[in-house]
């Protein structure tokens, strides 16, 4: 029988302030490299409170997401594990709020840093996904959809 094919479903945050975004650098296999602050959708959450759960995990920061900036796919062939994933991913526009000091940032989270934009396209050699560079470019091109076009039955919550 064959295996059915399912994606990877991701939320992701971009966040920008004073002409920098907020990056994190993380640990992986291929060494130190950058990403938006993301992670995988949890059970039970909708994407929107996933967002703002990988958010504070990551960087310490509390965010409530206010537009869905857009749906991405990107597929990661890693050699030499022979691992073949496809990435759906929801990104978000928000409001960042407080840090909280003391929180510890999530395992395999080395820092957060705000980077222009000029400096994230420089770095692309250490993105973890092509798709970090891909939303910067449309947060900065103005995509921005309502929330209201994501609906989360009731029935994810029981």
């Amino acid at each position: 029988m064959q295996t059915r094919w399912k994606p990877n479903v991701t939320v992701a945050a971009v966040i920008e302030q004073d002409g920098r975004f907020l990056l994190v650098e993380e640990e992986t296999a291929e060494g130190l490299m950058l990403n938006n602050p993301a992670g995988h959708l949890d059970p039970g959450e909708s994407p929107e409170e996933g967002c703002a759960r990988e958010v504070l995990e990551e960087t310490a920061h509390v965010f409530r997401p206010t537009a869905l900036l857009g749906i991405y796919m990107a597929r990661s062939r890693r050699d030499p594990t022979g691992q073949d994933i496809t990435y759906l991913r929801m990104a978000f526009r928000g409001e960042l709020g407080q840090r909280d000091a003391l929180r510890k940032l999530d395992t395999g989270i080395v820092r957060t840093l705000w980077l222009t934009p000029e400096e994230v396209r420089a770095s692309s050699a250490r993105h973890r996904s092509p798709l970090l560079l891909q939303c910067i470019e449309d947060y900065l091109a103005g995509a921005s959809h309502p929330l209201s076009l994501i609906h989360t039955d009731a029935t994810v919550w029981r």
